[in-house]
């Protein structure tokens, strides 16, 4: 592992405000931040981060946070969220594509499954102070990046929109006066490329200063699809961001920054994973159902990679926006203003029956979303008996969707009841096209502080304080027409695509707040503990409504509740100067109630989720991180985690897939696992489960060994790194299921290089070294039947690259 990535993810649990003139980082950390840009690392080799809004020395932030610089994130191949979760076991990311993506903290943040335009993400992204709503519009390739901030646990008294989970604080490298160019290229096998460049200088001395970057990124499909002849789950990302730095006077600075990135890969295709049996009648679950059409995937093994989906992929999308951020320094505080205007396009195609059979030949929700946002704050400079920061934030979001399924030929057959009438003749549902116009506006305002009291050189306390006003408003409308293009539907019809209309609203204030006291029990010991309550606003569904007993929408179900958190956490971090060593630990317990939930009607149509209040929810767990550098020549770091998280009241949820699909819960007899068409039961209390999504147990650890390479005549260092991460197995489906549990797996990562003075660096890499099999989720297909499907993560990838600054 470099030094770079060993001292950063060890900066982990969040510390107590040190004593003032305390001794700095271990000379570990104070190496490692040199790699990273001068502008990771103060005067004393401290790791300096923004997560309060100010310049200050990670070791002294009583936040349980990581930070990871650029080129550790450049050594470990770490170029997006997805594969940042691999050196940070506290955060989950799973995505299908682009829109359908969740990033959690802890295992809290955005409800696991389909994402509604309605809710609320729990974990914030910011890229250079600038919230990004979606986390689609953060599936973009980091580009230029100088260090990456991950907080824990809520942050709403400190930034902009309220993050009840956390944040990922991305900040770019700035404009230099000095010139300065970087250029980074990458080939592997898939097909692989990566190339990166960027350069900075100065337009006018001392005045003006200019940065350009730019990123692509081509691979070659991991999936084989025997239908359509290509290869899926491809790669295609192209960006360019520019910054105009303008030192206006000595205290005033402004930075325009503007972004475009485009991506249009084949992707992303789940498929065969296995078969489970439900409750439906034999003739009517996957087994019986595909051999009626003498259908055979081409192989029931997921790891040989192949698949005959029938309808073409597409994970098109453009998304960039412009912002203006001025910091003006008035001596004792500086003002600091975010202006920002981002948009996202989205234009998919999915195959959601996830077989070659046309069952639902059409499965997309292009989208259009553009946003606005202005934050106000106003930051203390230095250490005062007194810090403080306060600001204003104002936000809106305009989404437009149209959606667009359409049934195949096939659908009938295995939709409906195979007997009868409906069932038996594939014109009842083939053509029968639902065409959905969505629209959403999202206005949210706040008013949020904190204030840092240093009671004694050792001793602070820290309240917060955040008031927030909320206002969502959507519209739905759902027009379905059969094959025949008549809107006058059978029963059958109405059951697998019903019409719907109707118009969401939801508005609310919240306070909320959160209370911190540091001790500095040694220099290079320090604790903390911190309460925080705080709320994630309510949502309206947007995917459409679960029906009725007649098949009509469940207009009461159009909105959901906020959550309400209570957060407890304790922390420590140690420093062993003479062993280079940090040590560092966060033990929280969050409480949850009307947690947000993802849920899935018990009918046999093909509405895939929608937002449901569950009745309380708990996380809890402990996290340690450590890095310790025993030689000049070897570092080592770990990160580990233990998160337990479940449902701990939850008593009228959708029930799992094994007890999905019989007749109408009319008699009180359950139904039998078996799946022999006896009664389902109307819900399902589930509590004490896990939530889904969440590992219990998750680490990252490696090793980096360097020799010098004067032997041959050259001033660097030969190096050999290993990272590896372990995940172990968790829940895929809002309700567990022995179907959808993902298991526990461990990947390895070997890279063996040369490096000199910051200036080359080429190495060669090998990505899950072990060639290990895992899925990155699991899901079930429509219908209950019985058929789960997988998205299996990247086989082994190796390659090499080679940068240059100069």
């Amino acid at each position: 592992m470099t030094l770079a990535l060993a001292a950063q993810i060890a900066a982990g649990a969040g510390t107590a405000a040190q004593t003032p003139g305390a001794a700095p980082a271990s000379g570990a950390q104070a190496q490692e931040t040199g790699r990273t840009g001068p502008a990771t690392a103060n005067a004393s080799g401290d790791i300096v981060v923004t997560a309060r809004r100010r310049n200050e020395s990670v070791q002294r932030v009583p936040i349980a946070m990581s930070v990871v610089g650029g080129t550790a994130l450049a050594e470990t191949g770490t170029y997006n969220v997805n594969k940042l979760t691999q050196i940070q076991p506290t955060l989950q990311f799973y995505s299908t594509n682009p829109r359908n993506s969740a990033a959690n903290i802890r295992g809290l943040g955005a409800p696991f499954g389909l994402t509604n335009d309605g809710i609320e993400q729990g974990v914030g992204i910011y890229v250079d102070q600038v919230y990004y709503s979606r986390i689609a519009s953060a599936t973009f390739d980091f580009t230029d990046t100088e260090r990456i901030e991950v907080l824990r646990g809520p942050q709403g008294t400190l930034y902009g929109k309220n993050t009840t989970a956390g944040a990922i604080n991305i900040i770019t490298r700035p404009p230099s006066f000095t010139p300065e160019a970087r250029v980074e290229l990458s080939g592997g096998n898939y097909d692989f490329f990566q190339g990166k460049a960027s350069a900075s200088g100065p337009l006018i001395d001392d005045k003006l200063a200019i940065r350009l970057s730019t990123s692509i990124t081509t691979r070659r499909g991991t999936v084989y699809n025997v239908r359509q002849d290509e290869w899926e789950n491809s790669q295609d990302n192209q960006s360019f961001r520019g910054q105009l730095l303008w030192k206006a006077t000595d205290n005033l600075d402004l930075t325009l920054s503007g972004d475009f990135n485009q991506q249009n890969p084949r992707c992303c295709v789940q498929y065969y994973a296995r078969v489970g049996a439900t409750q439906r009648p034999l003739n009517r679950q996957y087994a019986a159902l595909a051999a009626a059409q003498n259908y055979a995937v081409p192989s029931t093994d997921a790891f040989d990679r192949i698949t005959d989906v029938d309808t073409a992929l597409r994970a098109k999308q453009k998304l960039g926006g412009v912002s203006l951020l001025a910091n003006w320094d008035i001596g004792p505080a500086t003002i600091t203003s975010v202006s920002a205007w981002r948009f996202w396009d989205w234009k998919p195609s999915n195959d959601r029956d996830f077989i070659g059979l046309p069952i639902t030949t059409v499965s997309a929700n292009p989208s259009q979303q553009w946003q606005v946002s202005q934050e106000l704050r106003v930051a203390s400079n230095g250490t005062h008996a007194l810090d403080y920061v306060f600001g204003v934030f104002f936000f809106h979001q305009r989404v437009d969707t149209q959606g667009l399924q359409v049934q195949g030929s096939a659908a009938s057959a295995f939709l409906l009841n195979p007997t009868s009438a409906g069932g038996r003749d594939p014109a009842t549902l083939n053509g029968l096209t639902a065409r959905n116009t969505i629209g959403f506006d999202n206005t949210s305002a706040a008013a949020f502080g904190k204030v840092t009291w240093h009671i004694t050189p050792k001793l602070s306390l820290a309240p917060g304080l955040r008031v927030n006003y909320d206002e969502k408003k959507g519209d739905y409308l759902s027009v379905v027409t059969t094959g025949t293009g008549s809107t006058t539907l059978t029963s059958d019809q109405r059951g697998v695509l019903a019409p719907q209309s109707y118009d969401p609203q939801f508005h609310n204030w919240n306070v909320s707040g959160d209370l911190t006291l540091a001790y500095a029990i040694s220099p290079t010991i320090n604790s903390y503990a911190t309460y925080a309550r705080s709320y994630k606003s309510g949502g309206i569904n947007l995917s459409g409504l679960p029906l009725d007993a007649n098949n009509n929408p469940i207009l009461s179900s159009a909105t959901v509740r906020p959550e309400k958190v209570n957060h407890y956490e304790l922390g420590l971090k140690t420093q062993i100067p003479p062993l280079h060593a940090t040590i560092n630990v966060a033990a929280f317990w969050t409480d949850i109630d009307d947690y947000q939930a993802t849920v899935t009607n018990g009918q046999l149509g093909v509405l895939r989720g929608y937002l449901a209040n569950a009745g309380k929810v708990r996380t809890r767990g402990v996290e340690v991180d450590a890095a310790v550098r025993p030689t000049n020549r070897l570092n080592l770091y770990f990160n580990g985690a233990f998160t337990d998280a479940k449902y701990i009241h939850f008593r009228d949820a959708p029930c799992p897939p094994e007890l999905s699909g019989g007749t109408t819960a009319t008699a009180a007899i359950p139904a039998s696992p078996a799946g022999t068409g006896t009664v389902s039961p109307a819900n399902c209390d589930i509590s004490g489960q896990w939530l889904p999504g969440v590992s219990r147990w998750a680490a990252s650890y490696g090793a980096e060994y360097d020799l010098p390479a004067t032997g041959v005549g050259l001033p660097g260092e030969f190096y050999l790194g290993y990272d590896g991460s372990y995940r172990s197995k968790f829940s895929s489906n809002p309700s567990r299921s022995l179907y959808t549990d993902v298991n526990g797996y461990a990947l390895g990562n070997i890279r063996v290089g040369y490096r000199e003075g910051g200036r080359w660096n080429l190495f060669g890499w090998v990505r899950n070294v072990w060639n290990q099999n895992y899925y990155e989720l699991l899901a079930t297909q429509s219908g209950s039947t019985g058929l789960v499907v997988g998205q299996p993560g990247d086989p082994r990838t190796f390659g090499f690259t080679v940068s240059h600054s100069f």
